[in-house]
């Protein structure tokens, strides 16, 4: 019995995607982007996941849609739902936070669907271009708009203006990736940050995710006036659970330290 092409693991609060197509580079087929519409429209109401890593299997993150399909080298998935919502807009609308785990390639639409991530870690086999203007075509994912945002135009120019790619090491250095690790650690270290995040107070974790994603859209002084409404609104937690809590984080932080310093 073959697998699915969206793998699906829920433990402990974390929702692991895996993108399943992998002698296929994870092309986005109709079939694979249908599942991960459903499953994106389950998390949105999912109580129990607090945190999603998104991942793909093999040596590649994801290489876009499946041009062999839309050129009818291969035939199109019977889905019967033509207008699918693209998964980047989906991703972008989960209110719980996404970890994008690059394990390869991300190509145009596959970058498209990282950027829409909200932090990414990366293996040092992954790389990242944008072919849109190789093939023909023009983002509509929010790649256009949302890279230059993060490494400046300049540079979102040099990917998308060439279509050349861009090593996860760079990537690293203009600030598009959060970390690159060892390829057998990257799981692991999501793992981890997902496990960091769910300690937080969960009401908070997800209105902090979407305060900064909403003031990202916004010009700097309406950013503060919309941050500091949103902080007015917060209902702030009683005194003894305030001074419970920062001797968590005191306890927290010195064993961090410590760890750092073992680390040397």
């Amino acid at each position: 019995m073959s697998q699915s092409v969206l793998l699906v693991e829920r433990k402990d609060g974390v929702a692991t995607l895996t993108l399943n197509r992998p002698e296929q580079m994870n092309a986005l087929s109709m079939e694979l982007r249908r599942l991960l519409a459903d499953e994106l429209d389950a998390l949105r109401h999912d109580e129990e996941i607090g945190v999603v890593i998104l991942t793909g299997a093999g040596r590649a993150f994801c290489a876009g849609l499946d041009l062999k399909e839309m050129g009818g080298e291969r035939p199109a998935e019977a889905t019967g739902r033509g207008d699918l919502p693209d998964p980047a807009r989906m991703l972008r609308r989960l209110r719980q936070p996404v970890i994008g785990a690059v394990n390869g390639v991300a190509v145009t639409g596959g970058f498209e669907i990282a950027l829409a991530c909200d932090m990414l870690i990366a293996a040092p086999e992954a790389q990242f271009a944008d072919t849109h203007a190789r093939v023909g075509l023009l983002a509509g994912w929010g790649l256009s708009q949302r890279l230059s945002r993060i490494v400046g135009p300049n540079r979102a120019r040099e990917l998308s203006l060439t279509g050349n790619y861009l090593s996860a090491e760079r990537a690293e250095r203009w600030g598009l990736v959060n970390r690159v690790v060892p390829r057998e650690e990257l799981l692991p270290t999501c793992d981890a940050l997902a496990r960091d995040m769910l300690s937080c107070v969960p009401e908070v974790l997800f209105e902090y995710k979407s305060l900064i994603d909403r003031g990202f859209d916004l010009a700097l002084s309406d950013a503060m006036t919309y941050e500091a409404e949103i902080a007015r609104r917060h209902p702030s937690p009683p005194p003894e659970v305030v001074a419970e809590r920062r001797l968590a984080i005191q306890q927290r932080g010195r064993a961090q330290a410590a760890a750092g310093k073992s680390a040397r």
